[in-house]
């Protein structure tokens, strides 16, 4: 895997809401942007991006980190230079480590600060008057 380790330095996060203020149609908004690439070697850069969650209206999180790339950093980084981006490839597998750390700390957030949690919760439907049949139930 292209990605050695990831740190967060920084994490921001308001309610703007009361407690108790009903909540309706919250519209959460996922981010990650990356905003340098530092080139250590040819083979190491240095990622630094910013995650955000908003919560439209109610509340936001950010949170800022840093991952090592392990890969061709040396393209990586003259890529970023000259344009401001990065191959397709490099980007996905970047931006998916970004989202897969900050939502999970996003979740423990929102929860501190009794917000929704920043991914759908799964919704069960049991249908009623159906034919049963004999076995465990699954849900």
């Amino acid at each position: 895997m292209p990605i050695k380790s990831l740190e967060l330095f920084s994490i921001d996060a308001k309610r703007f809401a009361r407690s108790g203020e009903p909540m309706r149609n919250v519209r959460v908004d996922h981010n990650s942007t990356v905003t340098q690439v530092i080139l250590k070697d040819d083979k190491l850069a240095n990622v630094e991006f910013r995650f955000t969650a908003n919560y439209t209206g109610i509340g936001i999180i950010k949170i800022e980190g840093s991952l090592q790339y392990e890969g061709n950093a040396a393209s990586l980084s003259e890529m970023w230079s000259k344009a401001g981006k990065m191959p397709n490839e490099v980007a996905s597998e970047i931006h998916t480590a970004i989202m897969n750390s900050c939502i999970q700390e996003s979740v423990i957030i929102a929860k501190d600060l009794r917000l929704p949690p920043p991914i759908p919760l799964p919704v069960v439907n049991i249908k009623s008057g159906g034919k049963r049949s004999s076995g465990i139930e699954v849900a």
